[in-house]
C-alpha cells in the first residue's frame, strides 16, 4: 500500500475507459446519484480530455474529489457523494 492511499475503500467502481466526454461525466454523475450520501466511487477514466474535464465538472456539481492518480494507461478518480442536507 502506498502512502498516497487513504484508509477508506470505495463503495463502488465504474470503468469508463474508452468512454468519450461528456458521456463519462454523465455516467459518473448518474452512478453517484444512485449511491448513499457520503459514499465513495472509484472511476477509471482515460488520459486527455476525460481526466481534464470530468474531475472539474464533478467539483462544480458539488462532489468531493479525494484522489486522482495515474495508473498504467488510465487514471483512477475517487469521488465522494456529499452528505444529505
Amino acid at each position: 500500500m502506498s502512502t498516497t492511499e487513504t484508509s477508506s475503500k470505495p463503495d463502488a467502481q465504474l470503468d469508463l475507459r474508452g468512454t468519450p466526454c461528456p458521456i463519462n461525466f454523465v455516467r459518473t454523475k448518474l452512478k453517484l446519484e444512485q449511491m448513499q450520501p457520503d459514499a465513495l466511487l472509484e472511476v477509471w477514466i482515460d488520459a486527455g480530455e476525460p481526466v481534464e474535464q470530468v474531475p472539474d465538472s464533478l467539483r462544480m456539481e458539488g462532489y468531493g474529489i479525494e484522489k486522482l492518480e495515474p495508473e498504467s494507461g488510465y487514471f483512477v478518480l475517487w469521488v465522494r457523494r456529499p452528505q444529505a442536507d
